[in-house]
């Protein structure tokens, strides 16, 4: 008992130490999990940052490259109106020499007109022809600065459109970025989730094995207790049959060695009885019937000690036979009686350890059942919190496109305002020249 005391002991300190090492196991699972969340959104803190940084010096080199290009054209514009204003300075000096030779040509036909009259003349048309040309060259300066302005009105447009391009371009990437990392984290918890399912899964199926086996090792030491136990009986029992069987003949000759001590005091009554007689007999009777009587007693003598001797002989067998018949029934009935003992208690723990069984068999089905409704809940929370998350995520998307298109549309809407009031009209079929053409 001390043994099997020691043993449930030992079995509850080996469950003790399973679940302890179990619940560290458990914990450093957890930690490790916590660990890969946390690099996980700081992945993401370094992404979002770098993207943000990559956007403002994409932005900063898009606002340089547009103000470059801004410059370029302005040049190319300015180079191409001083290239027309040239040509047409160039075109006004041959109009005017040819004017100014076809002029003397006439005069020089013309003999009959003064002098004075001629060079007066020269000079009056000389005068209009330089007034025609100074009105010509101011009325193309003004054609001239009007094309340019209006050229970087429609410039600063294009730009305008290009930064909003650029702005949306920025805000898909940043928000599939968002996206994307979202999805990552979220495809994580999900891979956490179902790796602690089979974490949890794997360690009940640790402890109830373990449980089981102690069960089993607990039935089987108690099975082997009962049979030594029995064993342990039946062989005392034998034992102490053996020890009266072999006991018995000790008996039987001291019950026998009574016997004839009786029959040896008895011999010695009859002896003096019979010298008494005798005495009696040859003191009463005459000398020469002494030899008679003598013989007479000795026969009736012996005779009757025959007699006693064949009594206390069948007495003797009598009680041998009675005695190991006496023997073998209560040997017999005490076999019986320990059998039927022996069976019952066999019963006993038979049934006990089929009760325990069924009993670690429900508790099994109970931690098993309560388990997958923990995984269950715990899976449809996390579920219903990914739906969130997309939703606030597509929320977010939504609202920000929203107020990026509203923005820019009123930048645009006060920038066409700001060119119809300076009196610029639509600039949709203004062609700029590119790089390659200067």
């Amino acid at each position: 008992m001390s043994g099997y005391k020691r043993m449930r002991r030992q079995h509850q300190k080996q469950l003790i130490a399973l679940e302890n090492r179990l619940k560290a196991e458990m914990d450093e699972h957890r930690l490790r999990l916590q660990k890969e969340v946390e690099t996980q959104a700081n992945n993401t803190y370094i992404e979002l940052e770098r993207l943000a940084k990559r956007h403002a010096i994409q932005t900063d080199k898009e606002m340089k490259t547009a103000t470059a290009e801004e410059k370029r054209i302005q040049q190319q514009i300015i180079a191409q109106q001083k290239k027309e204003l040239t040509t047409f300075l160039d075109n006004q000096k041959k109009e005017y020499r040819l004017c100014k030779e076809k002029i003397k040509e006439e005069m020089n036909e013309d003999h009959s007109t003064p002098k004075e009259e001629k060079q007066e003349r020269l000079s009056r048309h000389k005068e209009t022809v330089q007034r025609s040309q100074a009105e010509d060259e101011a009325h193309l300066l003004e054609q001239q600065r009007l094309v340019y302005e209006r050229s970087c009105r429609a410039l600063k447009r294009r730009t305008l459109v290009r930064r909003h391009e650029f702005e949306q371009e920025q805000m898909r990437e940043e928000l599939n970025k968002k996206t994307s990392q979202k999805e990552m984290e979220q495809a994580l918890t999900i891979r956490q989730d179902e790796s602690t399912q089979e974490l949890e899964r794997r360690q009940l199926q640790t402890l109830q094995r373990l449980r089981v086996e102690l069960i089993r090792l607990q039935h089987q030491t108690e099975l082997e207790n009962q049979e030594e136990y029995n064993g342990r009986r039946q062989r005392e029992l034998h034992r102490k049959h053996a020890l009266e069987q072999r006991q018995q003949p000790r008996n039987l000759k001291m019950l026998e060695m009574q016997i004839k001590k009786q029959f040896q005091d008895t011999c010695k009554v009859q002896n003096k009885q019979y010298k008494a007689l005798r005495n009696h007999q040859l003191e009463v009777s005459p000398k020469s019937e002494h030899k008679a009587i003598l013989k007479s007693l000795k026969e009736e003598q012996t005779r009757k000690l025959a007699v006693l001797a064949e009594q206390y002989e069948q007495s003797i067998n009598e009680m041998m036979a009675s005695q190991a018949m006496r023997l073998q029934e209560e040997q017999e009935g005490e076999c019986q009686a320990l059998k039927q003992q022996l069976q019952q208690e066999m019963e006993l723990l038979d049934a006990y350890q089929s009760k325990t069984k069924a009993q670690t068999e429900a508790q099994h089905d109970r931690e098993l059942q309560k388990l997958e409704q923990k995984v269950s809940l715990r899976r449809a929370h996390l579920e219903q919190k990914i739906e969130e998350e997309l939703a606030s995520l597509q929320k977010e998307r939504t609202e920000r496109i929203k107020h990026l298109f509203e923005r820019q549309e009123r930048e645009m809407d006060a920038f066409d305002a700001e060119s119809a009031r300076l009196g610029y009209g639509s600039f949709g079929s203004l062609d700029f020249p590119k790089e390659d053409d200067r």
